[in-house]
């Protein structure tokens, strides 16, 4: 590993795209490249970031939403390693040496860890995922496969190779908005993932994130279609999409994803999912879910497995409750390790 390039995309986030910056350079590296990418923003953010003069690559377009900034982004850096941070999380100043320790020919991308900090950075709960035992490449290569999920963080927790980001960029409008979706996606079947799990990034809560599925009933049903689209990109561009045909069957394989399917079928039945879809499949596919592969130990396989047969067979006033239990601290939306 050469050159690191930490491409930072900012909307509207001037009370900490200033953090997100000064850990990008106090990286303990000789060639750190931070490109700032501001999409528009409407707030102070500009001032902020134009305070850094040379010391970053500053680019201010117009809003054209997530995907098409770290688009930009990653076109105007050069580093042979690409960290996308977002503008509201920090990096560690070690990250760069447990990152080169691990880098070797034929990665696809490292991965860490992840701690909740609160609007002032101040540590919240424990590190994320609970890397136990910490996966191989090919675990990980084996679950994305056949259940199209594997234990990762969400964007700024990963490290991606150049060569590996140079066959998917630029990310196209199939995936949504979410930069993040095509690189976690894609990663495991064009390159090796790597978990370095002594590395641990600060992930900030702070009422605003995407990943409060509470807010807003249809985030459950946008989870499933995420990860419908991210597994049809995923084998797409690994070639074996097979002229447009993705076998989707993975799909329901997966613990995760299971969640946000019972709990889409119960506070927004209506809206579209998985073809095909319902209560009866659901069923079904949570009385299999304990024997499917996958990272859990058989006591989480058979806690997950309860609780949605509990949402699904529960009066409808304790949906919202069983909701709360499993989404109520607003932990990180997991659906981003669905691939």
């Amino acid at each position: 590993m050469k050159r690191l390039s930490v491409v930072i995309a900012n909307y509207n986030y001037a009370a900490y795209v200033g953090q997100a910056i000064d850990s990008a350079l106090a990286l303990s590296w000789d060639d750190v490249e931070v490109v700032v990418v501001d999409d528009g923003s409407t707030d102070v953010s500009r001032d902020v970031i134009s305070g850094y003069g040379s010391r970053v690559r500053a680019l201010f377009t117009e809003n054209g939403g997530q995907r098409v900034a770290v688009n930009r982004g990653f076109a105007e850096s050069t580093g042979d390693v690409v960290v996308f941070l977002d503008a509201d999380d920090v990096l560690p100043p070690d990250l760069p040496v447990h990152l080169a320790r691990a880098w070797r020919d034929g990665v696809s991308k490292v991965q860490f860890r992840m701690q909740r900090i609160d609007r002032i950075g101040v540590a919240i709960g424990t590190p994320f995922p609970a890397y136990d035992p910490v996966p191989s490449p090919a675990d990980v290569r084996r679950w994305a496969t056949t259940t199209t999920a594997y234990p990762t963080p969400p964007a700024s927790g990963n490290a991606y190779a150049r060569d590996f980001l140079e066959r998917i960029f630029p990310l196209g409008p199939e995936l949504g908005d979410f930069a993040d979706s095509g690189c976690l996606a894609a990663a495991p079947f064009l390159g090796d993932v790597v978990t370095v799990p002594e590395v641990v990034v600060g992930y900030r809560q702070h009422g605003a994130n995407d990943s409060n599925l509470l807010v807003d009933d249809t985030r459950f049903t946008r989870e499933v279609v995420r990860a419908r689209a991210r597994w049809r990109f995923a084998r797409d561009v690994a070639g074996a999409g097979g002229e447009g045909h993705v076998d989707e069957a993975p799909l329901r394989r997966s613990r995760e994803l299971l969640q946000f399917r019972v709990a889409a079928e119960r506070v927004s039945p209506a809206a579209a999912g998985l073809p095909g879809d319902g209560r009866p499949r659901q069923l079904l596919d949570v009385l299999r879910s304990p024997l499917q592969p996958g990272p859990e130990s058989w006591r989480d396989r058979v806690v997950i497995a309860g609780w949605c047969a509990s949402v699904l067979l529960a009066p409808r006033p304790a949906v919202r409750r069983l909701l709360e239990l499993r989404w109520g601290r607003r932990q990180p939306v997991q659906a981003d390790a669905q691939v």
